[in-house]
């Protein structure tokens, strides 16, 4: 019995366009002013020419994407809640702009029946199809008393 109650090659997807709003919330959240971020002058003197996004800002996109994946499992029946075991090998491969409109996409690439567990392959691409971010995901579902 797969207690995930998710299939290989399932997929999730979110979109998101990403604006000066999100860049200045984000810092102020995480304490991150660094001014890539959040000084234009700055940043039109850098090899971007203009603000790029926080990378960590990029990734909690999959944040939902990874939720959904979670509300379809406990949908189906599945045993025990599931949690985050973490991001590996993330990869920031094309810098994200104000204005972009990026899509996150979460795709189940295995399902660990008997650690209850699955694993993601992970990206967010911008509205001209490039990949921005990389990566694979690990979920856990953990029953009560555990």
């Amino acid at each position: 019995m797969n207690p995930t109650r998710l299939d290989v090659g399932e997929t999730a997807s979110f979109a998101k366009t990403i604006t000066e709003a999100d860049l200045v919330l984000f810092a102020g959240l995480t304490g991150d002013f660094d001014p890539i971020h959040v000084n234009e002058d700055y940043a039109a003197r850098t090899p971007f020419g203009r603000r790029i996004a926080h990378g960590a800002l990029v990734m909690g996109l999959l944040s939902t994407t990874a939720s959904m994946m979670s509300r379809r499992s406990a949908e189906r029946g599945a045993a025990g809640t599931s949690v985050s075991l973490g991001y590996d090998r993330i990869r920031f491969l094309k810098p994200v702009f104000i204005g972009d409109t990026l899509t996150a996409r979460y795709t189940i690439e295995e399902v660990d029946i008997t650690a209850g567990r699955t694993r993601s392959r992970v990206e967010v691409v911008n509205q001209a199809g490039e990949t921005c971010l990389a990566g694979t995901h690990i979920m856990k579902w953990v029953e009560a008393g555990r």
